[in-house]
C-alpha cells in the first residue's frame, strides 16, 4: 500500500497515479482493512468518476461494506451501508459479473437485516411486548418478503395475535403461511397453535397479512 502511495505522492498526474489509487482500494480489501478500501475506492470514484475502473471501485467499495456485516446482535449500521453500495452497483453495471455478484449479496444482505429484526421482535416477546414485537416481524412481511425469515415471521404473527386475542389475524396470518409455504415446520406450528383455540387457517382477505403479500404475488 505505501508502495502505491508513494506513486501516486511522486507521479499525481500520471495515469499510474490514477492507478496506484484503485490498487490502494484494493490492496486494502485484501488485508482486511475495509474501511480504507472504501475510502481509497471513494476517492478514485471522486477523481475519475468516467474511468473503466470505476465500475470496480463501486464494486470494492460494495463488498468491503459487505465484509464488515457483523452478527445480527449488534448494530446493523454496516449491513445498511452494504445493502445500499450492493443495489447501486446492480443499478450502475447491469449484466456485468459485478451486477451479477452484487445482486447475490444483496439477498443476503437483507436477510441479514430481517434477522435483526425478527431477534428484536423475539426479544419483545419474551417480555411481554407483543405489540412492539408485532411490528417488528410485521416489517419482515411487508419490507423483507424475499427472505428466509418469513415464514417465521408469519408463524410469530399468529403466536402474537392469538397472545392478543385477535383471532381473525391469527388465523389470516396462517392462512397465509399455509398458502405459500405448506411444507414449513412454521406452518405445521401455527396450524397446532391456531387448533388449539378450537379455530383454523382462515385467511381475511381485508387482513393487512392478505393484502402485503396480494401486492408482491398479484396472481
Amino acid at each position: 500500500i505505501k508502495n502505491f502511495a508513494e506513486v501516486e505522492r511522486q507521479y499525481p498526474y500520471s495515469s499510474w497515479a490514477t492507478k496506484s489509487i484503485i490498487m490502494q482500494a484494493y490492496a486494502s480489501y485484501v488485508l482486511g482493512s475495509y474501511e480504507d478500501a472504501v475510502v481509497n475506492a471513494n476517492r478514485f470514484i471522486t477523481l475519475h468518476p468516467g474511468h473503466k475502473d470505476a465500475g470496480y471501485a463501486y464494486y470494492l467499495i460494495a463488498i468491503s461494506n459487505y465484509n464488515r456485516i457483523s452478527d445480527t446482535k449488534r448494530d446493523q449500521s454496516a449491513t445498511v451501508e452494504a445493502l445500499q453500495a450492493l443495489e447501486e452497483v446492480a443499478r450502475r453495471y447491469p449484466g456485468t459479473p459485478y451486477a451479477a455478484d452484487a445482486q447475490n449479496k444483496v439477498l443476503i444482505a437483507r436477510d441479514h437485516l430481517a434477522g435483526k429484526e425478527m431477534d428484536i421482535g423475539r426479544y419483545y416477546y419474551q417480555h411481554g411486548s407483543y405489540l412492539a414485537g408485532i411490528n417488528r416481524f410485521k416489517r419482515v412481511v411487508t419490507e423483507y418478503q424475499d427472505t428466509s425469515q418469513t415464514p417465521e415471521a408469519l408463524y410469530r404473527l399468529t403466536e402474537g395475535y392469538m397472545a392478543l386475542g385477535v383471532v381473525s389475524e391469527a388465523q389470516t396470518a396462517a392462512a397465509v403461511l399455509g398458502h405459500n409455504y405448506p411444507n414449513s415446520d412454521w406452518y405445521k406450528d401455527a396450524y397446532r397453535l391456531v387448533s388449539s383455540d378450537g379455530q383454523a387457517p382462515v385467511e381475511n382477505n381485508e387482513s393487512w397479512i392478505s393484502k402485503a403479500f396480494k401486492s408482491l404475488n398479484p396472481l
